[in-house]
């Protein structure tokens, strides 16, 4: 395993971090006696795993159901100075939610401290605003860490690039979990906002919101050949001496074997992924155009200026990755998540084709430089990717 220095945390982060929303049994609370003895079992061998290849970082949340109920059973077990235990608790309007939900979290993970606090899901302006108010989560944490009880406070978001930049330029925070892996380069900008202020930086889902890189298309895998995705995903993010640790969400112990190749790899990333990076760039350019390869994103309207609250950004790289690499299938999931995301998925898909007609995005596309055919694309996307209803794993 190799390790980073995760910011001013000093903490000696292994580059995987065993994430843990995929081992546990239900998405509710549950007594342990309800349990599936072997649904226990595969976890505890899962984390056993983890820390058998040196991946010691165990990240969970209030939020994942019976995780932590579950992890509860097992780290009290294992040599504490061995372990990095990261937990989040989500941000509600009343602050003082907060501090209840951490307590049942302590009380569910048996563990006196975790070394490493997450406020969970700063994903607007509006949350960023309770979690910084006089009293607020922040204030409760930093108490907390005084305390003892938690040694590092950081954020996790799945934000537009602007809320996570605010949020990280108040200078508060210790660590950032967030989103940017190859397909999805948009948040790079607070990497480096992060990387200013000394921060550690955690990648959230490359693999899944990644582009569900367990089960790619065939054309991607013969552009990333002779990697498969999920290692060209990982020595791409890797290959940043600003990223740290990228989270693998592991459902069983095998989960990390691919990953593991990743590693013995990481020393020469450059010369693997290099001729990678050619294929598919050549493959989008030969999908689009070099024009619309470019410069597609720019000039692009916030959510709040766009009419009916799309979310055109997120539609158009959906489009991208459909067309060039055959990503069909992570695109329909994504894009059919619009109105059932919340905060955690922003925005709108089109209701209909009609709908989409009525629109009237002049306006807000007046500095695109495809400001002529974006609602024609908007379109094609809608006939190729619409369909059934999708919702978050923690509604299932």
């Amino acid at each position: 395993m190799h390790y980073r220095r995760f910011g001013k945390t000093n903490i000696s982060m292994p580059v995987f971090s065993c994430g843990g929303m995929r081992y546990q049994q239900q998405w509710t609370d549950l007594p342990f006696d309800e349990v599936d003895p072997k649904g226990q079992q595969n976890l505890e061998a899962t984390i056993h795993r983890a820390l058998e290849v040196g991946i010691n970082h165990i990240e969970t949340a209030r939020g994942y159901g019976s995780s932590e109920m579950q992890l509860g059973h097992v780290l009290p077990h294992l040599n504490r100075d061995d372990l990095i235990v990261q937990t989040k608790v989500g941000i509600t309007e009343n602050s003082a939610d907060f501090l209840e939900q951490f307590n049942t979290s302590m009380g569910y993970l048996k563990l006196d401290h975790v070394d490493l606090l997450g406020i969970h899901g700063i994903n607007t302006h509006k949350k960023l605003d309770y979690v910084l108010a006089k009293g607020g989560q922040l204030d409760i944490a930093r108490q907390l860490q005084k305390e003892g009880r938690v040694k590092h406070v950081g954020f996790s978001t799945h934000a537009t690039s602007d809320v996570i930049c605010r949020a990280i330029e108040q200078g508060d925070f210790d660590y950032v979990n967030l989103h940017w892996y190859y397909i999805y380069q948009h948040n790079y900008i607070a990497i480096e906002a992060a990387t200013k202020r000394d921060m550690g930086v955690f990648i959230i889902s490359p693999n899944d919101k990644g582009g569900m890189l367990y089960n790619p298309s065939e054309k991607l895998s013969a552009l990333t050949a002779p990697l498969s995705p999920m290692v060209f995903n990982g020595l791409y993010c890797l290959n940043d001496p600003r990223v740290h640790t990228l989270s693998l969400g592991a459902s069983k112990p095998s989960d990390f074997d691919e990953h593991l190749k990743t590693v013995d790899l990481l020393d020469d990333a450059q010369s693997h992924i290099t001729p990678i990076l050619k294929r598919l760039s050549d493959a989008f350019i030969q999908s689009h155009s070099d024009t619309w390869a470019n410069n597609w994103h720019l000039g692009l309207p916030s959510l709040a200026d766009t009419p009916g609250n799309i979310n055109m950004l997120v539609i158009l790289f959906l489009y991208n990755v459909a067309k060039a690499y055959d990503m069909t299938t992570y695109a329909k999931m994504r894009y059919n998540l619009f109105d059932e995301g919340g905060d955690w998925f922003l925005g709108d898909k089109p209701k209909s084709i009609e709908h989409l007609r009525s629109l009237d995005f002049t306006a807000c596309l007046k500095n695109s430089p495809h400001k002529d055919i974006i609602p024609g694309i908007l379109e094609e996307t809608f006939r190729m990717l619409d369909g059934d209803k999708v919702i978050r794993l923690s509604q299932t």
